[in-house]
């Protein structure tokens, strides 16, 4: 009779996964098709100004796709996963599963695995292909428009080996590697003077910078000593540290984004905001769960205009769910909470009012 139970079940767990995957894949393709116009027409007076060539066009809006996917998951999720549920409910399927003893919330674990899986697939396909074709995108759309990206600086104030060195730049030439209008401070472990270096310019040789014209100011006993600087080979800050941060974390991979945190943080640079898009591809990734929770929570709720129905749902959710994503990665872009709460508050709150509705939920 066991066995019976189980051979069942498993024949139910099928039968609903055939009954969703066809409208996910529907829903994939719609809200793919829909963020591809959205992306064509809010650009498209920029491409006829600029006399952008239709094959450039179509170039740009195929390498938009692979994001396009990854927006439009969570919410088909939602929506296939809701009218799957509404569709069989409005049949009296459900209510036959129901009668022959096999709980909701059973019934529906094959959608919340279905949402796991989707969640570490979401993680690895934003990691390895929205990423670079997101970057090639951007690329391309920034020559196509001829916008120009100048990685140099201009007032720079950057700490290095612990805080006990701070650079003070005049402007930084990234296309020569010159550093104009320098300043060093060091200091000792207890933030006590050092010595002072000031130099017209510098020019990076490989692995350190070479001065022009420097000079140190450093105590001997009680008098302040003037004197040209030698040994520059201590002052090895790579350029990069030193280059206008031009960088978009959206268009690093998590590995990346991890090692430009801790640059910033290295150079005592603001690095808030890049560390709460590093968090967030995590919790990002667990949109896809969430999702799945949310659309069992209100599984079978609807028995009229089903497919309107689903869909006012579904959209309903995720412009509440990425509102309320947005202000908390604003609050910790701006410091106002901590990185990692910015970017998990959301997904933890959305599955406890999952899990809370799911415990109402009608079976």
């Amino acid at each position: 009779m066991k066995i019976n139970n189980i051979v069942g079940i498993r024949t139910l767990d099928r039968y609903l996964l055939r009954q969703f995957f066809p409208m996910f894949i529907i829903a994939v393709s719609l809200f793919v098709f829909l963020l591809l116009l959205i992306d064509l027409f809010s650009n498209l007076v920029r491409y006829l100004n600029n006399e952008v060539p239709i094959t450039v066009i179509l170039q740009i809006s195929l390498y938009f796709i692979p994001k396009s996917i990854s927006y439009a998951m969570p919410i088909s999720l939602l929506f296939a996963a809701a009218y799957t549920l509404g569709d069989l409910y409005a049949r009296n399927e459900l209510t036959t599963v129901f009668s022959s003893g096999i709980p909701f919330r059973r019934f529906s674990v094959s959608l919340i695995v279905v949402g796991f899986a989707a969640s570490i697939f979401s993680f690895f396909f934003e990691d390895v292909l929205v990423i670079p074709t997101l970057k090639a995108k951007n690329e391309l759309t920034r020559r196509a428009l001829r916008q120009h990206v100048t990685e140099s600086n201009s007032d720079i104030v950057i700490r290095a080996k612990n805080g006990r060195i701070i650079y003070a730049i005049d402007f930084f030439d990234f296309d020569n590697q010159i550093i104009n209008g320098i300043n060093i401070l060091e200091k000792d472990e207890d933030g006590h003077f050092v010595s002072q270096i000031r130099a017209f310019s510098a020019q990076w040789e490989e692995t350190h910078w070479v001065f022009r014209n420097a000079v140190i100011y450093e105590y001997e006993g009680d008098y302040l000593r003037v004197s040209p600087l030698r040994d520059t080979n201590y002052y090895d800050e790579h350029p990069d540290t030193f280059r206008r941060h031009s960088v978009i974390v959206e268009e690093l991979n998590a590995r990346d984004a991890g090692l430009l945190v801790q640059d910033l943080r290295a150079a005592g640079l603001p690095y808030s905001h890049v560390q709460a898009n590093y968090y967030h591809r995590f919790s990002f990734a667990a949109a896809s769960l969430i999702v799945m929770i949310l659309s069992i929570s209100m599984g079978g709720r609807f028995r009229k205009n089903i497919l309107l129905m689903s869909l006012f749902t579904s959209l309903s959710v995720a412009v509440v769910y990425y509102i309320a994503e947005m202000l908390s990665m604003t609050m910790a872009g701006l410091n106002y909470i901590h990185p990692f709460v910015g970017a998990w508050f959301p997904v933890l709150f959305f599955i406890a009012v999952g899990i809370l509705l799911l415990r109402y939920t009608k079976t």
